[in-house]
């Protein structure tokens, strides 16, 4: 039970209110012995009555009433002289003298205190002011063995009322933090369990129903959380669905293709000037669609192969690239591209993913130029940081839209070509990230995109 949310609260709210109770108990013992000083003065201005009306009394009736006072003797200042009005023989020296008069409440606790803190009976004489205004003080002197009682007396009942109190009001609270916290979290509880069993379930989902509003708002995040997560589910199993489906498709339409790039090697040797004129373009339409259907099956694997790092001369391999890019370049297009990497520069890399992920960046920056209608530049650069290679992919285009560089990265969902499969970029992350780096959009706006590759130099830096 001292593990649950409603067991601690009962057992801090029973500490809680006895430390409550404690700060009040010095005082009212403090308010309880100044009371019981003033009865004492109070008895003994009665008893002193007697005398003044008649100054012969007997001995035995002077003792009897300083006996029902509780006091040994009685002094009253009436005008400017003292007068010993009682007074009976002393048991001992008067060891501390107390003035009821001046005694402010920090005084009163201290003297309560000390008095709890001393068991031995002591002589005290105490001073205050006598009643309807008899004179200008009274004086007594008397033990302190029955004060202390009485105080030690009153302190206990205190301290079991507080207990009293302090067990109720905690049962009560406890009962009200079951009903109106404890309960329904564990229904929230229940339902997140029940959730978990099948999160593709919609009937699972968190029907927010709580009067508190705390809770109230968790259970409305915890819905919002739910339906998210159950429409992303549904979408994972969806896309592994077309995933394996686009898979299998692009195997059999690659090796289709391969067979065809067979037949256009032939058809490029023909002497026909239409021929010779449209088998270019054949021959580029299918590189393509092989590059694709390669790229597709190369991202539904379950991750790519680890790289095989080793140094790579840059320059060479960005050449390389761009020597590619170029004879893509569809007769009529102004695009150039254009390396400014230093001949020197070597990184460490795997030159085989390396290549496909420059290759990726730089063909959707010719895509996005040739689909703009106008012409733009492409360039490569590459510069040692601090820890960190970096190598920049800019052009000139017309930038991306927002919706793809919201899910710029996501395969299926960045494509921004009409048409495009989205899996460029993807693949371009994948292979960074397998090199322990970093691919950053750095700039996308009217006047050109720029991507960043960073790769970390680690021990061969």
């Amino acid at each position: 039970m001292i593990n649950s949310l409603s067991g601690r609260f009962l057992v801090l709210t029973v500490i809680f209110v006895m430390f409550a109770e404690v700060m009040i108990f010095v005082p009212s013992v403090a308010r309880f012995r100044e009371d019981y000083l003033l009865a004492r003065l109070e008895r003994a201005q009665i008893a002193s009555l007697a005398l003044l009306a008649d100054d012969m009394i007997d001995p035995d009736l002077e003792e009897e009433l300083l006996l029902n006072a509780g006091v040994f003797n009685v002094v009253l200042r009436r005008d400017a002289a003292r007068q010993l009005v009682l007074s009976s023989p002393m048991p001992g020296a008067v060891t501390q003298t107390f003035d009821l008069r001046e005694a402010g409440p920090l005084m009163l606790i201290r003297d309560a205190v000390v008095e709890l803190a001393t068991p031995e009976p002591r002589l005290i004489r105490v001073i205050g002011n006598p009643l309807r205004d008899a004179g200008l003080l009274i004086e007594v002197t008397m033990e302190t063995g029955a004060l202390r009682h009485a105080m030690i007396d009153y302190g206990l009942r205190i301290l079991l009322l507080s207990a009293v109190i302090s067990v109720v009001t905690a049962a009560l609270l406890f009962f009200a933090v079951r009903r109106l916290l404890v309960k329904p979290i564990r229904g929230v509880v229940g339902v997140m369990q029940s959730y978990s069993e099948a999160p593709e379930d919609a009937r699972r989902i968190i029907e927010p129903s709580a009067t508190v509003r705390e809770l109230r708002e968790a259970e409305e995040a915890l819905r919002s959380l739910q339906t998210q997560l159950t429409q992303a589910l549904r979408q994972k199993e969806r896309l592994a669905q077309l995933g394996g489906a686009v898979a299998r498709v692009s195997h059999d339409l690659r090796n289709i293709l391969t067979s065809a790039q067979l037949f256009t090697d032939r058809i490029e040797t023909s002497e026909d000037p239409i021929v010779t004129r449209m088998a270019p373009k054949l021959v580029g339409s299918i590189t393509r669609a092989v590059s694709l259907c390669e790229s597709t099956l190369a991202f539904g694997r379950a991750e790519e192969p680890a790289p095989m790092l080793t140094r790579v001369q840059l320059a060479a391999l960005v050449e390389e690239v761009l020597d590619a890019e170029r004879l893509a370049v569809e007769e009529g297009q102004d695009i150039s591209l254009a390396a400014d990497i230093p001949s020197a520069l070597s990184v460490r890399a795997d030159p085989e993913q390396l290549f496909r992920a420059i290759a990726n960046l730089v063909r959707n920056a010719r895509q996005a130029i040739g689909g703009s209608g106008r012409g733009g530049e492409i360039r490569v650069g590459a510069e040692s940081g601090e820890g960190v290679w970096e190598i920049t992919v800019a052009d000139t285009g017309p930038g991306l839209p927002p919706k793809a560089r919201e899910y710029l990265f996501r395969p299926f969902q960045g494509g921004v070509r009409k048409g495009g499969s989205g899996l460029g970029l993807a693949i371009v992350s994948e292979l960074v990230r397998g090199h322990g780096g970093t691919l950053e959009l750095a700039q996308s706006d009217t006047t050109g995109t720029v991507f960043v590759i960073r790769l970390p130099m680690g021990d061969l830096g």
